[in-house]
């Protein structure tokens, strides 16, 4: 593991986000619809090996990428419109991290719309582009040059064409609402997603933005917005927040399937083999 002990910062964020109101303030120019997180991607030491922890949890593995036969992307499904996205330690250093969290993805109905939005803010995203699992995708560098995707599902795309498949009924949750993201400065982070990606800060909170116009992309109907929570720079672990229905449901169905776990504040936290972080909460947020 390469952070060290992190269970308590990341049980005072939950405790915050769990207490955090759901309406806008917009502090920049309003930005066009975005559904939610698409996806997380995070680096592995080892694709099978993580693969292997996710299904237990019953995420299944809707299709990879492979280079002369060694994967180097696996998508794993948490429900049709968000994936957890695995990507193999590098063989050479790329200036990202070696494991844990390497991106954030944006999931948004008009990519022509966002991209031509973040360019009037002042941004110099990448152009729209096709990438290689045929949906529309453009990136850009947000704080501290953390990479940013947005994506657009499209028809004939692997994603798209996955629809109603590899949703097991044995996922532990059906949606994550909330991704942390590490930053050694909070305020200038809050500065650019507010006034640039048209972002807005949850009241009563100084760490919790609120994705515009998105809503709980799953079953839960818990939720009303999805959610960065920006969290001090501690080591590279990604964390992910997800709606349970019952916790103590939960907690008998990780014991089952042999997942170790441990307690928060109306969570239970699971931890991958890399250090990643999966909070799981059945407290209601209206």
């Amino acid at each position: 593991m390469f952070m060290s002990n992190p269970i308590p910062r990341t049980l005072s964020l939950a405790a915050a986000l769990l207490l955090a109101p759901f309406a806008s303030g917009q502090i920049g120019a309003p930005s066009p619809p975005i559904h939610g997180l698409a996806h997380i991607a995070i680096r592995v030491n080892d694709v099978g090996l993580s693969r292997a922890f996710y299904e237990k949890l019953g995420y299944q593995q809707s299709f990879a990428f492979d280079k002369n036969g060694v994967v180097t992307q696996a998508f794993l499904k948490v429900n049709d419109r968000q994936f957890i996205e695995l990507y193999p330690k590098p063989a050479q250093p790329d200036n990202q991290p070696a494991y844990g969290f390497l991106h954030l993805c944006f999931d948004g109905d008009d990519l022509t719309a966002l991209h031509d939005y973040d360019v009037a803010q002042g941004l110099t995203p990448n152009a729209v582009r096709k990438a290689g699992a045929g949906n529309l995708l453009f990136t850009l560098r947000g704080p501290e040059n953390q990479n940013i995707e947005y994506t657009q599902y499209m028809p004939g795309s692997l994603h798209f064409e996955d629809r109603g498949k590899h949703l097991g009924p044995n996922r532990i949750a059906d949606s994550f609402f909330a991704v942390g993201l590490s930053m050694k400065d909070i305020p200038a982070a809050i500065n650019f997603y507010t006034v640039k990606l048209g972002f807005s800060l949850a009241p009563h909170s100084k760490t919790v933005l609120l994705i515009p116009d998105s809503e709980d992309p799953g079953a839960s109907g818990r939720i009303q917005a999805q959610q960065i929570l920006l969290q001090p720079l501690n080591g590279t672990a990604s964390r992910i927040f997800l709606f349970v229905p019952d916790l103590k449901k939960t907690e008998h169905e990780l014991k089952s399937r042999g997942v170790d776990f441990k307690h928060g504040k109306h969570t239970v936290i699971v931890t991958d083999p890399d250090g990643n972080f999966l909070v799981f909460t059945a407290e209601k947020i209206s």
